[in-house]
């Protein structure tokens, strides 16, 4: 082995040595909160007995982690049409139009997702207020519609930066030849545009129902009588740590895994595609 290639393995292998403590660093908690969802003793100390399921069925049979579940899902799913309803048209906006500002307004599209949700949820409150619209006009089990609203206003910037960014990748003259064959607008867009870009549609409408169904700064602000699960966990917290928390958690970690993974194979195949 020559002397050039012992420090090039050196820094090599400190590379991999400072990757694995920064990738401890972030999951390591995850871990024991995974952990001590299996722990089979109320108190969360050593030593540690593992192997028991019955938190988790404390969990399925607690009403109100159950009913804050279901209104997380269902507030995810109306955040996710809405910002899909406006986020997609948006992002044709920006890549078919020219009009003033426009430059200016794509910066501003990621405002959202730059300001600390603190200030989006006391903005979002304010304009409700000063509207008139009550934070618990919905639908029973359905979180109040200024939530749903304010979910998906904060939101739709992830759709419009995702579908923008594969627009701006699409081939247009396949759309032009479907015109030159007396197609008109609709269906292009049905029969060509929409297959192009779909896998980032999905995607992005996967990851706002994740980013949604973790949301608190903005849901504690605009929140009705009705509780979501991230909220039901922060209430269960103030009395301390419990297993059943734990096995909430876990719950929430595996599906914000799988629909991460989901999204990330959608990316995989769209840039391939």
């Amino acid at each position: 082995m020559s002397a050039a290639a012992r420090p090039a393995d050196r820094l090599s292998g400190a590379l991999w040595i400072a990757g694995g403590l920064v990738f401890g660093f972030i999951y390591l908690p995850l871990v024991v909160v995974i952990v001590y969802a299996f722990h089979d003793s109320p108190i969360i100390a050593w030593p540690l007995r593992f192997g028991t399921l019955k938190w988790f069925g404390t969990l399925a049979h607690d009403r109100g982690m159950l009913e804050a579940a279901l209104a997380s899902l269902k507030l995810a799913l109306l955040a996710v049409a809405i910002a899909l309803a406006v986020g997609v048209p948006g992002a044709f906006v920006l890549d078919r139009h020219e009009f003033p500002g426009k430059t200016a307004f794509r910066r501003l599209v990621l405002l959202p997702l730059i300001l600390p949700g603190i200030i989006t949820g006391v903005a979002l409150l304010t304009f409700f207020s000063f509207a008139g619209l009550s934070l618990s006009s919905g639908f029973p089990l359905v979180p109040g519609w200024p939530v749903v609203l304010g979910h998906a206003a904060a939101l739709t910037s992830v759709v419009i930066t995702q579908v923008f960014a594969r627009l701006q990748r699409l081939d247009r003259a396949q759309e032009e030849a479907s015109q030159d064959l007396y197609a008109n607008e609709w269906q292009t867009f049905r029969y060509v545009t929409f297959p192009s870009i779909r896998t980032a549609v999905l995607g992005a409408g996967l990851l706002v129902f994740t980013l949604s169904l973790d949301e608190i700064a903005v849901t504690f602000f605009l929140i009705g009588r009705q509780n979501t699960l991230p909220l039901q966990i922060w209430g269960l917290l103030r009395r301390g740590i419990t297993p059943e928390v734990n096995a909430a958690a876990t719950v929430i970690f595996v599906i914000s895994v799988a629909v991460i993974v989901v999204w990330a194979r959608l990316m995989r195949e769209d840039q391939r595609t």
